[in-house]
């Protein structure tokens, strides 16, 4: 066998098979580009799901990273930390909020959400104990705990996983009206996504983001805005509300936070919001580690040039200007998103979105299907113009053959 039938082989043999993975076995990268056992080379076009929005071996992040791991990597929240104060001030800062709770993984962090949500409506708004309703959305992919699957609609997820938590009301994504009717006094939250990454970067109708913080403003309900895949620069903003001038009640964070070093995510708030925690009532032993802190306030420094906000609108554009001429043509049906993030809907004659991936994956593309003929781009954001080209000519040659 090969090195990579060999390594895959061993994994398989040891490992519970939760995933699919395509065949491939990556030893090294750096930037947009990935490079396997055999030593072939792949143009990287998911990004770790955006956990990865700076690149492969990112040199800011990696040199906090080598820096920190002299000094001190873990202290728990049973001590301060010198780098915990100013991770908390300089994220609170880049989402216009006052209070941060940081956690580990983006399930932790929606996790975390709910029980505030939760929390805030028994305290604050005087929801009847253990009457709190959250609104979710049809389609929704928030993580795989066991009370994030009980809101999924995706049996995949779902499945096998009951008794399921009960206090949410699922109503069809992008619909308002349906959210409106869903609204008792019990509601303390509704929690979405601004763009469905999962679902296949679905963007909703134009007004229903805007139209959701009204809704939950006037009838004194959270919005809370999981941006773990959509935030931190993927849409061509900061954040993917900021397109529509929205800001939430609570940013869900994840992924990009960590520059794909290390796990980290928070949920970001008002003061009010997350001042119904107490001590001992909710926490992480790596929760806001010094390593974390460290990688996720270079983070946030890149973020604040706009740099990587700019090239991801530019290069966005030129992406689904490229994308859009494909549909028409009988391979392409849809293509759907915004910035450096596309869902692009393959017509099935065609072959399923494994299939396509396999083809892609052939050429030296990597990217990811969802939903059946379904494939998602989400390059790093420092993809060079010539790289992404590159690879969409190879989308084009996969197509056409």
């Amino acid at each position: 066998m090969s090195t990579t039938e060999t390594a895959i082989a061993s994994a398989e043999a040891h490992s519970a098979h939760n995933y699919h993975p395509l065949p491939v076995v990556v030893a090294t990268a750096e930037g947009a580009w990935m490079t396997d056992v055999e030593g072939r080379r792949y143009l990287d076009l998911l990004a770790g799901y955006s956990a990865l929005n700076f690149g492969h071996g990112n040199r800011r992040l990696i040199d906090a990273a080598k820096a920190q791991l002299e000094r001190v990597t873990l202290t728990s929240r049973a001590f301060h930390h010198d780098r915990f104060a100013d991770f908390c001030t300089e994220l609170a800062a880049l989402c216009g909020m006052e209070t941060v709770l940081p956690m580990n993984t983006g399930a932790e962090a929606v996790e975390t959400a709910v029980k505030t949500a939760r929390k805030w409506g028994y305290r604050v708004k005087g929801v009847p104990d253990g009457m709190a309703k959250i609104i979710v959305a049809s389609d929704n992919f928030h993580g795989r705990t066991t009370t994030i699957v009980s809101f999924s609609t995706d049996p995949e997820a779902r499945a096998d996983f009951g008794p399921y938590t009960p206090g949410f009301e699922i109503v069809p994504y992008g619909d308002l009206t349906a959210m409106r009717e869903a609204m008792t006094e019990n509601t303390v939250a509704v929690l979405i996504e601004p763009i469905q990454g999962e679902a296949g970067v679905l963007v909703p109708p134009a007004g229903y983001l805007p139209g959701v913080r009204e809704l939950t403003r006037e009838r004194n309900v959270l919005f809370i805005a999981d941006e773990i895949q959509s935030g931190l620069g993927r849409t061509g903003k900061t954040f993917a509300l900021d397109h529509e001038g929205v800001v939430p009640d609570m940013y869900v964070l994840g992924k990009a936070l960590g520059g794909g070093v290390v796990p980290v995510s928070a949920v970001v708030s008002s003061a009010a919001v997350l001042g119904v925690f107490r001590p001992g009532e909710h926490g992480s032993t790596f929760g806001g580690n010094p390593l974390a802190c460290a990688v996720a306030l270079e983070v946030i420094a890149m973020l604040r040039t706009g740099e990587y906000q700019q090239r991801a609108a530019e290069l966005g554009d030129h992406l689904h200007r490229e994308l859009g001429l494909l549909t028409g043509g009988g391979a392409v049906e849809t293509v759907r998103g915004r910035g450096l993030w596309a869902g692009v809907d393959i017509a099935p004659a065609l072959g399923t979105g494994r299939e396509i991936s396999e083809k892609l994956m052939e050429q030296g593309v990597l990217v990811k299907d969802t939903h059946g003929s379904t494939i998602r781009i989400a390059p790093p954001l420092v993809i060079s113009k010539e790289d992404l080209d590159w690879g969409l000519d190879r989308l084009r040659a996969v197509l056409a053959a």
